[in-house]
Order: structure tokens, then C-alpha cells, then sequence
């Protein structure tokens, strides 16, 4: 008989909690300036294995569980890619905090369910390599001293954890001062009309993002980037009527905002249905063995299926769906009502239902195969959104004819992005659970609910969104995904949206798609995400320039790796490293964000003058950065160095 192991415990679920409320508010800060969002697994696990080895009993099960209600962090926070756009075009003024939290609650148990048929499609009867999801598993059995040295390693991975979290942390913190620039940005002229630019953000956390992502992923993001800045800004910029009296800084920024942008929303989209193409024998083949271990289970032979199996029952999977999208139906209805858009009631709550259901399930399967392939932190929501949006406007084209009234327009485009961003917190939940036990996971989806939509309300407050009306900000947050879905849903409800950028961009997509297949039959191990290349192109360099200088330093860190008496721990605690960098410098600018809201000041901690922090400032903190980074490096290298050689010069006994 199998020893029964502690697993759903109530410590473990506790702990898991307490993780998730932390993890998500440094994610929806940094989704929110950068663009990009982490997965919190691998943090979660090594946080749980020095708490709970404190504790008697503690197992590899329950400390997978406690990574699993935290990983929710990692994932539902992607709706800060959709719902912001909500108060961008002026429809909210903060974030109603039960709407917002049903919206996470209905749409990311939605996920979880849809995921189960996923699982044997992406998971089960797939080769995909879900990097970060073995990671992972490798971390907990490194903790649970499964392996010799297990727990040597997990206190080095902790120490890596903790460094990388204190010193990204304590560098946001003296950013803040503006002792240490934020960033290296310059504009430029190319010729007499053209201009281009960079902005290197000197931060950790896209620093740690590029070594989790990896070199390929990096040097998609900066081919996107070199297509972006070297082509489009200086060619569009050029065309610009007023291209040789415009400010530099203003034509650079509106450029790539207004033009630039949606080439590579069109990339993106096509990257996306490019993916959804290739998933559609797997997701059949996983529904059909869904219904086989239903059929099982139902003739009392639950027991002889193998643990990973082992399923939440296809009936209840369909009841549980049924549960959440219902309710999400009444939410549609009271927008509607409350909206002025009560004469097309029938016929939006209708298709808002059916897209929920239908469009959810779609891009879980595309998400699911894209953190399968290059982990969740780079899955393709960005473009998934894109694809939602644009899909459901049509939808509101063609059903509702909104005629001259500019206010039934503007209500059309808020409700697009309320039923995108259920379907949004559906993909992201999907995306995560396909690695992941999916009764914690429902745990996490209803506490990083709890505490997404105070946060937002505190950085909108502090920070406020580009574009967004309302009062002015020095330095309002970028949210690049929400302004850029927003966009696209007032350009197609109002038909102001020019369709030549994104055809080019789906052109670009199509080259890219074709170089990838190329790269992959010429170079075993090489690829060129087309979705990569897609973010490199909407993405502002100062979210992706640090991503790809950080997936260089992670290449070349993991190949010294290689020559390391223990090659595969010292390249875990590169990911742990960076996973430190990335909570680190997210908790801190939550805490900084709090200040700015209740001070009203936009530098409530600056120590210089304007002078030296455009200065003197930018020397040091390019400096500081890159010492630091160097020195870290350098001590993980050494890390589990000991005084026992490598196994290939050990003597073996001959007696």
C-alpha cells in the first residue's frame, strides 16, 4: 500500500495565500510600467520549502501545492493588459472593486476548467518542454532532499532568491531618490526628416525576465526592436507633415505610439493564429481522451488510472464552466443596463456570453502551447488580446449600429474590453494551470482576485495611465498592452483604424514565421519566436532592450555554467537569481507608488537636483547597474563550488 503523503494541507494553503498577495501586487506594478509580467512558481516553491522545513511533516506535495496557489500571481495579473484600458479611454475613473474582482473570480475558474481537456492535449501527449514547469520540479525535488546535495542547494538557491530580491529592491530604492539614474534615453535625428532612439531601463527585474526567457526569446524581442526603431520610426517619422519642426522627443514618441505599434500588433496577430492553427489536431485528441477517462471513472475504475490522470471529472468540469460563465452573463447585463445600451440588451448579453465561452476556451489552447514551449513568462496574451478585441468589436460593428452618437461608441468600446478581459483572466489562468493542480489553483485565482483591484486603484492614483484623462502626471504608467487593445477597439467600433499598419505587421509575421521554420531545420535548438518579434516591435525599448541584455548575460552565464562541477544547480540558481530581481524591484515600487499617491509629489523621495539626476546620475547608476550585475554573477558561479572535484577526477575504488 502507498503512504499517504500530506498534500492539500491547511498550512500549505495558508502560506500559498500569503505568496500570492505579495507576488501579484510586484506583478500588476511591473506588468504595468514594463509590459511584461513573471511566473512565480519557482520563487513560490523555494520560499516554501525554508518555511515549511521549519515544520514537521513538510513534503515535495505540499510544497508543490503551496507553488501552485501562489503561481496564480504570476498569471491572473495579466489582467492588468486589458482592464486598464478601461479607465484609458475614460469609461472608470478608478476600479470598481467587486466588478473588478468577479471579473478575475468568473473568468480565472473558467480557466482552470477549460485547461483540464488542455492538459492531455499540451501536457500528457505533447513533447512541448514547459521550461519553467520543469524548473520548477526540479527545485522541489532539490528541497526535498531528493537529490544528494538537496539541501546544500536549496539554501544557496534561497540565499540566491533573497540577494536578488534585496539588491533589485534596494536599486529601485535609490532610483527613487534619483541618486542613481532610471535609465540611459536618447532621440536622435537619422537624416534631415527621420528619427529613431533607445532607452536602456536600468532595471533588475527586465534584466532577471531576459535570463528566464533565454537567448533565442532575447534575440527575438531585439530583432522586433531593430525592426521597430531602425525601420519603422524613422520611416514613418519621415512621412510625418510636420517631421522637420516637430520636437524630437514628441515625433520619436508619437511615431511608435501612433504608427509603430500596430505593425506590430499585426505580427503579434498573425503569430497567434499561426499557433491556434497548429493546436487544433492536440486539443481534439485531449478532449477525445478526456472522454475516455470519463468513461472510465464512470464504470468505477477511477483507481486504475495513473495519478497524473487523475482529473477533476469531465461532468463537473462542464457543470463548474456553466456556474462561472452564467454569472458572467449577469455582469454583461448590468454593464448593458447601467451603460445606455439597454435597447441592444438581447443581443449583447447574447454574443458577450457565447464569445466568453467559445473565445476562452481558444486561446487557452494557444497560451497553453506557448508556455509550453517558452514558459508562461512569455506567453502570448499580449497578442491574445489583441486577437479577443479586435474579434469581438467586429461582432459589435456589425450587430449594433452605433450611428453619430459619440456616446453610444465609447460605451461599445468599454463593453468590448469588459468581455475581453474575462476572457483574458480565463487564457492567463489556462496558461498557468497546464503546469499546475487545478483545485489550488482555484484557491489562488480567488485570492490574487481579493487583491488586484486595490492595487490598481493605488497605482492609478499615484501614477495614473498614459493617455488616460484626468489629472496630469509627471510619469503616468505606460501600460502598453492595455492602451494598445483600447486603441484598437475604438479604432474598429469608431472606423478610425489604419488597417494598412497592421496588414504590414501581418506581412512581417509571415516573414517571421518562415525564418523561424528555416532557423529550426538549419540549427537543431535555434528558433525566432514570431510572438517575440511581434512584442519587440509594440513594446517601447525601455521595456525590452534590458530584456535582451539579460537573456545574453543569461546565455553566456549558463555556458560557464557548463564547466562547473555541478552544472544544472548553478543554472537553477541563475532562476532564482532572477526571480529575486524580479519581486524585488515590483514590491518596491508598489511601496513607492503608495507615496507618490498620498504625497501628491511625483520624486517624494529625490535627494538631487534636476541637474545631477540628468547627469551625474545617469553615470552612476549605469555603473552601479553593471557592477552589481557582474559581481552576482560572479558568486553564483561560485556558489556550490566545493572542495570535492568534479566526478570525472575522482578516483574510483578498484577493490
Amino acid at each position: 500500500m502507498k503512504e499517504l503523503r500530506a498534500e492539500l494541507t491547511p498550512r500549505g494553503l495558508i502560506l500559498g495565500v500569503l505568496i500570492t498577495l505579495v507576488f501579484t501586487a510586484a506583478n500588476v506594478y511591473f506588468g504595468l510600467k514594463a509590459g511584461l509580467t513573471f511566473a512565480t512558481s519557482i520563487p513560490a516553491a523555494v520560499i516554501s520549502m525554508a518555511a515549511l522545513r521549519a515544520l514537521h511533516g513538510a513534503t515535495i506535495q505540499e510544497n508543490n501545492i503551496v507553488q501552485t496557489v501562489a503561481s496564480a500571481a504570476g498569471t491572473l495579473s495579466s489582467i492588468i493588459f486589458v482592464l486598464p484600458g478601461m479607465v484609458m479611454i475614460g469609461w472608470w475613473s478608478g476600479f470598481p472593486y467587486w466588478v473588478s474582482c468577479a471579473i478575475c473570480v468568473f473568468g480565472g475558474i473558467l480557466g482552470v476548467m477549460y485547461s483540464i481537456p488542455l492538459r492531455r492535449a499540451l501536457v500528457t501527449q505533447s513533447d512541448l518542454p514547459y521550461p519553467e514547469g520543469v524548473a520548477c520540479a526540479e527545485v522541489l525535488k532539490c528541497g526535498s532532499g531528493e537529490h544528494g546535495r538537496g539541501v546544500e542547494e536549496s539554501r544557496a538557491g534561497l540565499a540566491a532568491l533573497v540577494w536578488g530580491s534585496v539588491i533589485s529592491g534596494a536599486f529601485a530604492l535609490i532610483a527613487a531618490t534619483r541618486v542613481f539614474a532610471s535609465d540611459v534615453a536618447r532621440n536622435f535625428r537619422v537624416g534631415e526628416r527621420a528619427v529613431s532612439g533607445f532607452d536602456f531601463f536600468l532595471s533588475f527585474a527586465l534584466f532577471g525576465i531576459g535570463h528566464l526567457v533565454g537567448l533565442w526569446v532575447g534575440v527575438a524581442m531585439g530583432v522586433g526592436a531593430l525592426i521597430g526603431w531602425v525601420w519603422g520610426v524613422p520611416h514613418f517619422s519621415a512621412l510625418s507633415p510636420d517631421a522637420a519642426t516637430a520636437s524630437l522627443d514628441a515625433l520619436a514618441h508619437d511615431t511608435w505610439s501612433h504608427k509603430v505599434r500596430f505593425v506590430g500588433a499585426g505580427t503579434i496577430g498573425v503569430a497567434a493564429i499561426w499557433t491556434l492553427a497548429k493546436l487544433v489536431k492536440p486539443v481534439v485528441a485531449g478532449l477525445r481522451s478526456a472522454m475516455v477517462a470519463a468513461h472510465t471513472r464512470a464504470q468505477g475504475n477511477a483507481a486504475l488510472l495513473p495519478r497524473t490522470e487523475q482529473d477533476i471529472p469531465i461532468g463537473i468540469v462542464g457543470l463548474v464552466s456553466l456556474l462561472c460563465v452564467l454569472p458572467a452573463g449577469v455582469l454583461l447585463a448590468q454593464f448593458v443596463a447601467s451603460s445606455g445600451l439597454g435597447d441592444h440588451m438581447v443581443f449583447l448579453v447574447v454574443t458577450g456570453v457565447l464569445y466568453i465561452a467559445v473565445m476562452s476556451f481558444l486561446v487557452s489552447a494557444v497560451c497553453g502551447y506557448m508556455a509550453g514551449l517558452i514558459g508562461s513568462s512569455n506567453s502570448p496574451l499580449s497578442g491574445i488580446g489583441i486577437l479577443a478585441v479586435i474579434g469581438f468589436a467586429l461582432i459589435l460593428v456589425f450587430g449594433v449600429r452605433a450611428g453619430s452618437s459619440v456616446d453610444t461608441g465609447k460605451a461599445l468600446v468599454a463593453y468590448a474590453l469588459f468581455v475581453t478581459a474575462v476572457v483574458f483572466a480565463a487564457a492567463a489562468i489556462a496558461n498557468n494551470n497546464l503546469q499546475d493542480l487545478q483545485v489550488a489553483l482555484v484557491i489562488g485565482v480567488i485570492a490574487g482576485a481579493v487583491i488586484i483591484p486595490p492595487i490598481l486603484d493605488l497605482l492609478n492614483k499615484a501614477y495614473g495611465f498614459a493617455g488616460a484623462p484626468g489629472p496630469h502626471h509627471e510619469h503616468p504608467l505606460p501600460a502598453p498592452q492595455a492602451g494598445l487593445i483600447s486603441a484598437l477597439a475604438q479604432g474598429v467600433i469608431q472606423n478610425n483604424v489604419d488597417w494598412s499598419l497592421i496588414e504590414t505587421g501581418g506581412a512581417i509575421g509571415v516573414v517571421v514565421i518562415i525564418a523561424d521554420a528555416l532557423l529550426r531545420r538549419l540549427k537543431p535548438g535555434a528558433h525566432l519566436s514570431p510572438l517575440a518579434v511581434g512584442l519587440g516591435i509594440y513594446l517601447p525599448t525601455q521595456s525590452t532592450l534590458m530584456v535582451v541584455v539579460g537573456a545574453v548575460a543569461g546565455w553566456i552565464f549558463e555556458r560557464r555554467a557548463d564547466v562547473r562541477p555541478r552544472p544544472e544547480a548553478t543554472k537553477q540558481l541563475g532562476v532564482l537569481l532572477a526571480s529575486g530581481m524580479i519581486v524585488g524591484e515590483g514590491l518596491v515600487g508598489v511601496l513607492v507608488a503608495a507615496l507618490v499617491a498620498f504625497s501628491g509629489q511625483d520624486f517624494p523621495l529625490s535627494l538631487v537636483s534636476d541637474a545631477f539626476a540628468n547627469s551625474g546620475a545617469v553615470w552612476l547608476g549605469a555603473i552601479a547597474f553593471a557592477g552589481v550585475i557582474y559581481l552576482l554573477y560572479r558568486w553564483l558561479g561560485r556558489a556550490l563550488v566545493t572542495e570535492q572535484p568534479p566526478p570525472a577526477q575522482r578516483q574510483v575504488p578498484t577493490s
